[in-house]
C-alpha cells in the first residue's frame, strides 16, 4: 500500500501585497515553527518533497520550512529532504490585463509594474472593472473567490488545477512514504476549500495547512482545521463541487 501526503501551506506574513515582496522576520519565525511541527511529525525513512509558487515569500517560507526540519530531525531518522523546487502548478490564480498574466497585488501602481508589454498608465488601471472593486474591497480574495466571471481563472479552475496535480503524485514510484510540502497562498487554499469543503473560511491563518492524504486503493481524505471529508471519484481531478 501506498501513501502521500500533501500539506498545502499559506506563505509566512508579509508587510504588504504591494508586488512580489519577502517575508517579515515575523514571518520567517511563523515558517520555521511550521517546520519543528512537521519534524515532529514525520514517520521514519519518509521522503519529504519541498515545492513553492513562483513568488519570493513562498520560496522563503518553504526554505525556512526545510531548514528546521533538518535542525529537528535527528540525525538517524532516515528522513530524506529533498532540496527545495519552484512548482508552476500551485501558482496563485492566472488573472489577464491587457494580453499579459498578473497577481493579485494590492495598489494599481503595483498593477502597472506587472506589465511591460505593453505598458499600461497607472490612471487607466485604476478604472479596470475587475481591480477597481478588488481594491476597495475589505476583503479583497473574498471578492475573487466569489466572482462569477473574473478576467481568468475562477475558484472552480484554480481548485481543479490543485486537485489534478496532487492526485497526479500517486503516479511517482517511490518505496518510502512521501510528504509534499506546498507553500502557496491564500486564494489557492480558499478555492480548495469552497469546492471540496463547500465553504470560504476567509482567509486562512499564515502557514496554515490543508491536509491530503492519498492512499493506493482508498478513496482521498481532505482535513482543514477540525473539517475532514473523504472524497469520491466526480470530486477528484474531474470536476470540483459546486
Amino acid at each position: 500500500m501506498s501513501t502521500v501526503r500533501i500539506h498545502w501551506l499559506r506563505h509566512g506574513k508579509i508587510a504588504s501585497h504591494r508586488g512580489d515582496v519577502p517575508l517579515t522576520d515575523e514571518g520567517l519565525s511563523q515558517a520555521r515553527e511550521r517546520g519543528r511541527a512537521l519534524a515532529e511529525d514525520i514517520s521514519p525513512d519518509e521522503v519529504v518533497h519541498f515545492m513553492y509558487a513562483p513568488t519570493l515569500r513562498t520560496r522563503q517560507t518553504v526554505e525556512e520550512i526545510r531548514a528546521s526540519m533538518e535542525q529537528a530531525l535527528c540525525p538517524d531518522s532516515g528522513v530524506e529532504l529533498l532540496e527545495v523546487t519552484e512548482q508552476w502548478a500551485i501558482r496563485n490564480p492566472d488573472i489577464f490585463v491587457a494580453g499579459q498574466r498578473v497577481e493579485l497585488v494590492s495598489s494599481v501602481e503595483a498593477l502597472a509594474e506587472q506589465l511591460s508589454a505593453p505598458p499600461v498608465d497607472p490612471a487607466t488601471l485604476a478604472d479596470h472593472p475587475f481591480f477597481s472593486v478588488f481594491w476597495a474591497s475589505s476583503d479583497r480574495i473574498g471578492y475573487w473567490v466569489e466572482h462569477p466571471d473574473p478576467p481568468g481563472e475562477g475558484t472552480v479552475a484554480v481548485a481543479r488545477r490543485q486537485m489534478t496535480f496532487a492526485t497526479s503524485l500517486m503516479e511517482v514510484q517511490e518505496d518510502n512514504p512521501v510528504r509534499y510540502i506546498l507553500a502557496t497562498h491564500s486564494p489557492v487554499l480558499r478555492a480548495i476549500l469552497l469546492c471540496y469543503l463547500g465553504e470560504d473560511p476567509g482567509e486562512p491563518g499564515h502557514l496554515e495547512p490543508i491536509k491530503l492524504t492519498l492512499t493506493t486503493g482508498e478513496a482521498p481524505e481532505l482535513c482543514f482545521r477540525d473539517r475532514r471529508r473523504v472524497l469520491d471519484g466526480t470530486a477528484v481531478g474531474e470536476s470540483a463541487p459546486g
